[in-house]
């Protein structure tokens, strides 16, 4: 990850002060690295060192810095990891703009990787990940969204760049389609588990540790999973107090629909799809070599389901 830092850092070299200034603001935030990390460890899994691993890690931490530097205009976020986000720092229109320097030299970096099935699978990434955020505007404030819209969702947003990035180890590492597909599949049951359980924390979480405000999602007009859940279980006056909260984007009563999320066990039930995403991770990893990256990527499946931040 050392290595990967170096490549972010000399690739953010802008001619435009302002360009650099925000790329290293919100990269210097810090942030789990978690799709980068992944990379590297199927790489690592698969027996592949090249250097190039480090570059394409770079890659796609600058698409998942776009996509944060984007998502924090269009949902309105003041504070991301703790700190202020690039947009109430900056503004609107630097973000975006710093956003799109972000993409576009992601672009030029994989074009000088050289290898074409290395640029369809990032671009293929990068449009359904557009996909999944104009689908999720689209849902917004919209409480008649079930389960499987919500997944739609997230896997298109989120999980498609944990799945492009284990994908592309497998790549590198010249491995055959199905040793690529199992990769593939670990990502994206990973990158949904890590989404659920994000949706989870905004109603049991502790705004300290994650570094954002709780009960943004509410405030957007998410249907999240456990506000899902919490709709189908409740009594009807319960239910359409959630229902009328998303449609308004309303936390005047955040506390009462936490306490209401809680007592429907719709948090214990979204815990256990998180983990029977991960149980579906841990699966394919059937298909890798056992060694220490591997037990690794083992590790990292099983800890989600931990995580407070």
């Amino acid at each position: 990850m050392r290595e990967v830092d170096q490549v972010i850092a000399s690739r953010l070299a802008s001619g435009v002060p302002l360009v650099g200034q925000i790329s290293h603001y919100i990269i210097a935030a810090g942030g789990k690295r978690l799709r980068p990390a992944l990379l590297l460890m199927v790489c690592g899994a698969l027996g592949y060192q090249n250097p190039l691993r480090f570059s394409l890690a770079a890659v796609v931490e600058f698409i998942h810095t776009a996509t944060l530097l984007h998502d924090d205009v269009v949902d309105d976020s003041t504070l991301r990891r703790g700190r202020p986000t690039a947009n109430e720092t900056f503004g609107n229109p630097a973000s975006v703009l710093v956003g799109d320097f972000l993409y576009s030299r992601a672009f030029q970096m994989m074009v000088e990787a050289g290898q074409m099935r290395i640029m369809q699978i990032l671009a293929e990434a990068t449009n359904i990940i557009a996909e999944g955020e104009v689908l999720q505007l689209m849902n917004m404030h919209d409480a008649s969204l079930d389960e499987e819209g919500y997944l739609l969702v997230i896997r298109s947003k989120t999980a498609k760049l944990f799945e492009a990035s284990a994908r592309l180890g497998a790549v590198l590492a010249g491995s055959p389609a199905d040793v690529e597909d199992a990769c593939a599949t670990y990502g994206q049951a990973l990158g949904t588990a890590f989404q659920i359980i994000d949706d989870v924390l905004d109603y049991d979480g502790d705004a300290t540790e994650l570094g954002k405000n709780l009960g943004d999602d509410l405030r957007e007009g998410k249907a999240t999973l456990p506000l899902i859940i919490a709709m189908q279980r409740a009594s009807a006056s319960d239910a359409a107090l959630v229902r009328q909260a998303i449609e308004n984007g309303s936390t005047d009563q955040l506390e009462t629909i936490a306490n209401i999320v809680r007592q429907t066990g719709a948090l214990v039930a979204a815990r256990e799809a998180a983990a029977s995403e991960a149980r579906r991770a841990i699966a394919a990893l059937g298909a890798l070599p056992a060694n220490e990256y591997s037990a690794n990527l083992l590790q990292l499946a099983a800890q989600l389901l931990d995580r407070r931040t």
